[in-house]
């Protein structure tokens, strides 16, 4: 039987469920969707986060680095008789014209953990330079030491699906991985998010440096992707929890953001 992993259909599937239930409505909290408005989603992958939108007549743009991901979106897309623009580029280093690209909403939806330390202001900034005044930026991830915040979960082997097992010493988390027979290109991808170890301080530290006001911070300890995924029913980080930096970024399976620039 084929999984999320290996037939995209699926999980393109479980996205537009996801953003239907949960990621449109609570970006329609704080930012009234109407079919005029104009939606980008950065790392957009097969583009079902953009799923509920299309459907309302929103113009919604993807753009993502992975020239099978962007084809998928296409047929997807046009298979469900949806438009949408998709682009493959890698977002932190194509040009862009803020002055004619210009978004009512922008989604980051799982993607900031995979970028190196070091592009994370360009890609904040330059999604800033492409919202509107009134816009809103929606982004999501999950804290690095919660059980699956590693990724690990694509793993091709049952033995690195452990949790936790990313919070390993980086040499013996790669030679693991290595040990377990997992492909290079999954290596790197896994070593790239451990460089990158996205919780939830940096990610506000981010969003300072790089002139964002945060609207609204969601912890949630079962990811509301995990509905779709697992049958399982969301539940938020209960609010005593998510003072503490250790415990909320060992519990926060998914970290919801509402950011603007006023």
């Amino acid at each position: 039987m084929k999984d999320r992993y290996s037939d995209r259909r699926i999980y393109f599937e479980e996205l537009a469920q996801t953003s239907k239930e949960y990621i449109s409505r609570y970006i329609s909290t704080y930012k009234d969707i109407k079919s005029c408005h104009c939606v980008l989603e950065i790392g957009c992958g097969e583009g079902g986060n953009l799923v509920p939108f299309a459907e309302i007549g929103c113009k919604v743009y993807g753009i993502d680095i992975s020239t099978g991901k962007i084809d998928n979106a296409r047929r997807f897309f046009r298979e469900k008789g949806l438009d949408g623009e998709f682009i493959c580029s890698d977002f932190v280093r194509c040009e862009i014209e803020p002055d004619v690209w210009r978004y009512d909403i922008i989604i980051i939806h799982d993607v900031i953990e995979h970028i190196d330390p070091e592009g994370k202001d360009e890609l904040m900034s330059r999604a800033k330079a492409l919202l509107r005044p009134s816009g809103v930026i929606m982004s999501a991830f999950p804290a690095w030491k919660m059980p699956f915040g590693g990724h690990q979960q694509i793993c091709r082997s049952r033995l690195c699906r452990l949790p936790f097992i990313h919070l390993l010493p980086e040499k013996w988390y790669e030679g693991y991985l290595k040990i377990c027979n997992e492909k290079d290109d999954k290596v790197n991808e896994l070593m790239s998010i451990r460089r990158s170890r996205m919780n939830i301080e940096s990610f506000e530290s981010l969003c300072c440096r790089t002139g964002l006001k945060i609207k609204d911070r969601t912890l949630w300890l079962i990811n509301p992707h995990y509905k779709a995924k697992f049958g399982l029913r969301p539940v938020k980080l209960h609010k005593y929890l998510t003072y503490g930096n250790w415990i909320r970024n060992h519990l926060s399976t998914s970290c919801f953001y509402i950011l603007s620039v006023t």
